[in-house]
């Protein structure tokens, strides 16, 4: 009589089921963490204008629900802070001229592309009264010099937010980059979340009063 071998009561896993319930926990995991861009790999910026701005000038992506924060119309909330070499710097010194505040850091990849469409905004229309103020999330003075001057050679004015204070006030924080075009009577006039082009912000300028 042959001895016969008893069932285990634990079976071998098969390795290739192991690596679909990785793979499926990990997308789980991206989704909850990121939403669902992380997944679906959409990348379109998030624009908020006033009404009258053609659509052939923005890119609305599909974002349910309105994302909280400075709405157009409101009046921006002055601040006063600091550049790389301590000079204050408030909104309400630049009543009467259209200001783009920008949130952004170093480690934003979207932030570097933004950058050089901003510095030829700067020089096109600078001349006019245009100001752009760049406000770093909680980095040092000597990494925004580093990034800021040595490495991407711009020339308009960047400002520490430490803790970022304005970020949260501004409902910017962890929404990088965030710019918020503000008209001469310091109301703002669109937001615009995502990297833009230089044709977009010459599009916000006009509602900006920069030509009047």
């Amino acid at each position: 009589m042959s001895e016969q071998i008893p069932e285990t009561t634990n079976e071998r896993r098969n390795p290739l089921v192991l690596l679909v319930g990785f793979i499926v926990l990990g997308i789980a995991i991206g989704v909850v963490l990121f939403g669902r861009d992380w997944f679906d790999g959409s990348s379109d910026a998030a624009i908020e204008s006033a009404p009258g701005l053609d659509t052939t000038q923005q890119t609305v992506a599909e974002i349910p629900g309105s994302l909280p924060g400075l709405q157009v119309g409101e009046t921006a909330p002055d601040f006063t802070l600091s550049d790389l070499d301590g000079n204050a710097y408030s909104l309400s010194d630049f009543r009467g001229k259209p200001v783009m505040i920008n949130f952004w850091a170093t480690w934003c990849g979207p932030c570097r592309v933004e950058m050089p469409e901003m510095q030829k905004a700067f020089e096109q229309y600078g001349p006019e009264g245009f100001t752009i103020l760049a406000l770093n999330q909680d980095e040092s003075a000597e990494t925004v010099q580093d990034f800021f001057y040595d490495q991407l050679n711009l020339t308009f004015t960047p400002l520490l937010d430490n803790n970022s204070i304005v970020a949260a006030d501004y409902g910017a924080f962890g929404i990088y980059p965030t710019s918020f075009f503000i008209d001469s009577d310091g109301v703002v006039a669109a937001v615009h979340r995502g990297p833009a082009t230089l044709e977009q912000i010459e599009a916000y300028l006009s509602l900006a009063d920069l030509q009047g």
